[in-house]
């Protein structure tokens, strides 16, 4: 195991190498003719330094996304881009942080977004923000989720596990975690009584226990399933989409199965609740009170950097999808999750405390 997260850890460092170095060799391109003064929020960013805060540890998934991005981004502000990590408390001391800031558009930041609703419905300690207030800038990706099993593991099919019931065990990491909320909503709403194990401490340790047989799988991102589904390790047998995805085409949703429940209705207003709630994904925000000159200005910057491109080629080949959404958008979505009938709020309060 060690030589494996020595491996992922310099595959991470070169990733931001490679970054950095497209970046560097677009800088020696001849410089353009000289255009007219910049005015407005376009004079304001040129030449400033605009703080990214990463609310986790250096060389996670979300630290490099924003270290790829980030020379795209200086590419379309004019500004000098410092990627700041400030992990805790599982993403909300950086949040809180950005929240607190002065909003003066220097001071962005990477969520959470949809364990921060959760947060917040569930009223969790810690979460000292209200997540529709923040001036959004767009989303990075959104990835659907996926339930996994090890190709090994004698299950064809989440036919099997509709059939078996009890009898199959799925792996998550602690109480009001994403991959627990995930697993015990699906639970709920397709009024199944699949065995849940919790209390791993991180994803590497389900897949650990995935490899021994001791679980059969577990809910995660598409994006951190693909590669060992490419690799032939994994496969998927369950997506949360509504209609079946393009990649995915011969794997079943959520809500086909929901449709076989006793009470169809119920069951398709907890899975869309559930989809709502990931569909915000990974957005970028200022604080709130950020004027709105400025936060459109950020937005069309995110705009064209995630669609620049370079960018998206080295993305694609370094399996970070991008889902990119604008920040009106965005602060929609954000509305949406929060949005949903008493019963279903505390069903899902229940499920992040980890009482169902």
């Amino acid at each position: 195991m060690q030589l494996i997260a020595t491996l992922l850890l310099h595959r991470r460092r070169l990733v931001v190498l490679l970054v950095l170095l497209a970046a560097g060799l677009g800088a020696c391109t001849p410089p353009a003719e000289d255009g007219p003064p910049k005015e407005g929020a376009a004079a304001f960013f040129d030449g400033r330094i605009i703080k990214w805060i990463i609310p986790y540890s250096p060389g996670g998934g979300y630290d490099e996304y924003g270290r790829m991005i980030a020379p795209y981004l200086e590419k379309y502000t004019g500004a000098r881009v410092d990627i700041v990590n400030l992990p805790g408390a599982g993403g909300m001391r950086g949040v809180n942080e950005l929240y607190n800031s002065e909003p003066n558009g220097l001071t962005i930041g990477t969520m959470n977004g949809s364990a921060l609703v959760m947060n917040e419905i569930a009223g969790m300690r810690g979460a000292d923000y209200q997540i529709a207030d923040f001036a959004y800038l767009g989303r990075l990706v959104a990835d659907e989720r996926v339930l996994v099993v090890a190709l090994d593991s004698g299950y064809e099919s989440f036919e099997d596990f509709w059939t078996l019931g009890k009898a199959v065990k799925i792996g998550a990491t602690g109480l009001g975690g994403s991959t627990y909320v995930d697993a015990v909503i699906v639970n709920e709403a397709l009024e199944m009584d699949l065995d849940i194990i919790h209390g791993f401490d991180s994803s590497s340790v389900v897949r650990q226990a995935m490899l021994r047989g001791n679980i059969a799988g577990t809910w995660g991102s598409w994006g951190s399933a693909l590669d060992a589904v490419a690799q032939g390790r994994d496969k998927i047998v369950l997506q949360s989409n509504r209609e079946r995805s393009a990649d995915l085409a011969d794997v079943p949703t959520v809500f086909e199965f929901a449709a076989r429940t006793s009470n169809p209705e119920r069951a398709d207003a907890i899975l869309s609740a559930w989809v709502a709630l990931h569909a915000v994904g990974r957005p970028v925000a200022a604080p709130p009170g950020t004027a709105a000159e400025r936060v459109a200005f950020l937005s069309d910057a995110f705009d064209k950097a995630l669609h620049d491109p370079a960018l998206l080629a080295f993305a694609g080949d370094n399996q970070r999808p991008i889902n990119h959404v604008s920040g009106a958008e965005m602060s929609r979505i954000v509305q949406d999750s929060m949005t949903m009938p008493d019963d279903i709020r505390s069903l899902f309060v229940r499920a992040i405390v980890g009482e169902l």
